[in-house]
């Protein structure tokens, strides 16, 4: 059987022709519609109008998703989708079974069922971009929580003055433009001119003031494992994301979450942290293991 795969995301929508093992046979991408939901609804039936051999779609998408009713909760950021019932607006076009799971917990499916997590029964995946995603795995099986927001650690707030303030979410403080702009603070430059290949070169470079805002970033992200570990108590964390490719991210989470817990008075168990398998093909591969799923 073969499936529509497509991954939404706040530039494009990625999409791929599927088999039920992963395979990809073949791939493409559209620029994502900000315009309105009936742009939106379109450009998904143009790429699936070219899979025709397709049996199905199954898609990631931004935001808080009802995966069971196929509604878009929250939106992220597609602001049209909020409180979209997706599947049912599709439906009325394509009469094939349709699929829809949050980003980050697609992520999560490709990397426990055939990625870094598929040794382990529990847990966690870390997906950084403009915010952080989040998906706990329990028991093999992807958790989603009693409203389908299991996981969604951009919106927790990590200091006690943090209230109604989305740079003081955890979201802002540890997404990757914090870096970015960080780094664009300390060398003097637009905000606007610095990304994270921009940042990471720095690093592979030796540039102390990247080292040390790399440093930083990865001590944040280091405290809210931390803190994740004494929660959940996963066996290993996954992280994931464009920059998730650069070795010298985990290296800095590692090297920072070791400093916390020598620190600690307590002998922990201390949190395992590795690179996700899947970067930027994850949410494909997870999309297709939740449509097979159900």
């Amino acid at each position: 059987m073969l499936i529509t795969a497509i991954d939404v995301g706040g530039t494009f929508i990625k999409h791929a022709l599927m088999d039920e093992n992963a395979n990809i046979i073949e791939r493409g991408k559209v620029p994502t519609p900000m315009t309105d939901r009936a742009d939106f609804i379109n450009a998904i039936v143009e790429i699936h109008k070219g899979y025709p051999n397709a049996r199905g779609i199954a898609m990631s998408l931004p935001g808080i998703i009802d995966s069971n009713n196929g509604v878009c909760i929250t939106s992220g950021a597609l602001e049209y989708n909020s409180g979209f019932r997706i599947v049912d607006a599709l439906h009325e076009l394509i009469p094939l079974k349709i699929t829809v799971e949050n980003d980050a917990k697609c992520a999560a499916l490709a990397e426990a069922s055939i990625g870094a997590l598929a040794d382990v029964n529990d847990g966690f995946v870390l997906i950084l971009g403009t915010a952080i995603g989040g998906a706990f795995i329990k028991d093999h099986k992807l958790h989603r929580g009693s409203h389908f927001s299991a996981g969604e650690i951009s919106i927790t707030i990590p200091d006690i003055d943090g209230h109604a303030q989305w740079e003081k979410l955890l979201g802002g403080r540890c997404g990757v433009p914090s870096l970015c702009e960080d780094f664009a603070q300390r060398k003097e430059l637009p905000s606007d001119q610095v990304d994270g290949v921009m940042v990471f070169d720095a690093v592979n470079k030796n540039d102390p003031i990247a080292v040390e805002c790399l440093d930083r970033f990865a001590r944040r992200l280091a405290v809210q494992i931390f803190n994740l570990q004494s929660l959940f108590d996963p066996q290993r964390f996954a992280i994931g994301g464009g920059i998730s490719a650069q070795p010298s991210l985990v290296q800095a989470i590692n090297k920072n979450l070791n400093e916390l817990y020598d620190e600690c008075p307590l002998d922990l168990s201390r949190a395992e942290v590795v690179e996700c398998r899947f970067r930027n093909d994850a949410n494909l591969i997870g999309a297709l293991q939740n449509f097979l799923g159900r």
